[in-house]
């Protein structure tokens, strides 16, 4: 296999082992732990209508337990093929110019020179097609990953991963790839600007969204726009300016978005009504969320925390309809917040939002109060004190000490229950508070 390519190469591995292109991606996203290979993938390099990186080589040559230099050679081989086919246009043995014909002849040389060059400066770009492939799927992994995941174990990842595509803006690209590399520097930016709103760094989080914005406009990406303007909403909501929130969200809804971003934007500025007390106006955004929801188009997201699932609308809902209070509207809120608990269970492991789940339980907590049902109260709040504590966001740490006060209600006389619960969400609450105070130290 000395002079083989790399398609060549692929294509005699896989078929010594009697294994179909899917069974390749299969073992390949087995070792990586990572759906981020397919059958058509295999097919396109086997084609050599691409030439893996070498960090899918590095995977390839772990899934045909051969020398990851053996696959270096291979697409050294192919694309110095690539290249010397280039320079052999026009070697085609043709007869040579006459004295009278050279001067033309020198021109048009020095013509194709001058177009030469300006292809090697198009080639001296620091992205290219694959890499901005698998800077996606590097993205997308994240974003699922951090609804799931304790949130330190990736925000270095997170920071790296951006910081490398700010430097690759920084080089040349053909535009299309400049244009996708935007939307994966505001993609970042916004998981950075989550990162903050977890721990509870308000006016980093709104740095970071600033800059999610700005990288979504140079892309001219209307979902990642009106999706910005929803993490914009959710700081000012966690910051107290309620009605700021709702413009916000409202603000997103303008953008032609796809997708759940619709029902996401709409569930805010419910939530946000409903604490400023526009009791009217929350209604209504429940119910545009709810059309939102029935006319959106399947799998028109991107994944994880990018996407706005019918179980964190359920979570959503219960918090607006405890927040418009009422009887009728407590019993509302009990019944979404369970919904959106049997979803999220029901759901695959990865997309099993922590955050939301404790806060649907917390509503349950706060509606089974309402209706002086404190053996309610105090199982849903169990669920969460029970928890390990890193896994706690600064506005689960909120809504537990907001909770806490609310029990110590002069309706509760301090009955041992109540008094024992509270100590317990105090304890809970101080533990959990740290990470907020800074973020971690990273490698440089």
């Amino acid at each position: 296999m000395g002079d083989t390519g790399i398609g060549a190469l692929l294509l005699g591995l896989r078929k010594g082992r009697g294994w179909s292109q899917q069974k390749v991606a299969d073992e390949y996203n087995t070792r990586e732990g990572r759906a981020a290979m397919t059958g058509k993938e295999i097919g396109r390099y086997e084609r050599e209508m691409r030439i893996p990186v070498p960090y899918t080589r590095i995977h390839l040559a772990l899934v045909f337990a051969v020398e990851v230099g053996v696959l270096d050679r291979a697409a050294a081989i192919t694309k110095r093929g690539r290249g010397s086919q280039d320079g052999a246009e026009g070697s085609d043995g043709s007869a040579a110019p006459s004295p009278a014909e050279r001067p033309v002849v020198g021109a048009v040389s020095a013509d194709a020179s001058s177009s030469a060059e300006f292809a090697r400066f198009i080639a001296h770009r620091n992205a290219d097609e694959l890499v901005v492939e698998q800077l996606e799927a590097d993205v997308a992994r994240l974003a699922r990953s951090y609804v799931s995941h304790p949130l330190l174990e990736l925000y270095v990842e997170i920071k790296h991963l951006r910081d490398g595509v700010f430097g690759l803006l920084r080089g040349r690209q053909r535009p299309r790839q400049t244009s996708d590399l935007y939307v994966s520097a505001s993609r970042l930016c916004g998981l950075c600007a989550h990162v903050c709103l977890d721990l509870g760094h308000y006016d980093s989080a709104a740095t970071h969204a600033r800059t999610a914005r700005a990288c979504a406009e140079a892309a001219g990406h209307e979902g990642m726009l009106a999706w910005v303007r929803a993490v914009e909403s959710l700081i000012a909501y966690w910051t107290g300016r309620y009605e700021q929130a709702a413009r916000l969200a409202q603000a997103g809804r303008h953008h032609r978005a796809g997708g759940s971003i619709g029902a996401r934007l709409a569930s805010l500025e419910a939530r946000s009504l409903a604490i400023a007390g526009d009791e009217a106006g929350a209604v209504i955004a429940l119910a545009d969320a709810e059309r939102s929801r029935e006319g959106m188009p399947r799998n028109d997201d991107a994944p994880g925390v990018f996407t706005f699932p019918a179980a964190k609308q359920f979570a959503y809902a219960g918090t607006t309809h405890l927040a418009i209070g009422g009887r009728a509207h407590v019993q509302q809120a009990i019944a979404s917040a369970d919904t959106a608990i049997r979803l999220y269970r029901s759901a695959e492991a990865d997309d099993q939002s922590v955050g939301d789940i404790f806060a649907a339980h917390l509503d349950l907590a706060r509606g089974h109060m309402l209706l002086d049902d404190i053996d309610g109260t105090t199982a849903m709040v169990g669920f969460v004190l029970e928890a390990p504590v890193e896994r706690v966001s600064a506005s689960i740490v909120r809504r537990l000490v907001d909770l806490g006060r609310d029990l110590g209600g002069r309706q509760y006389g301090g009955a041992a229950q109540v008094s024992q619960l509270r100590e317990r969400i105090q304890h809970t609450a101080v533990l959990a508070a740290p990470p907020a105070a800074r973020l971690p130290e990273l490698p440089t």
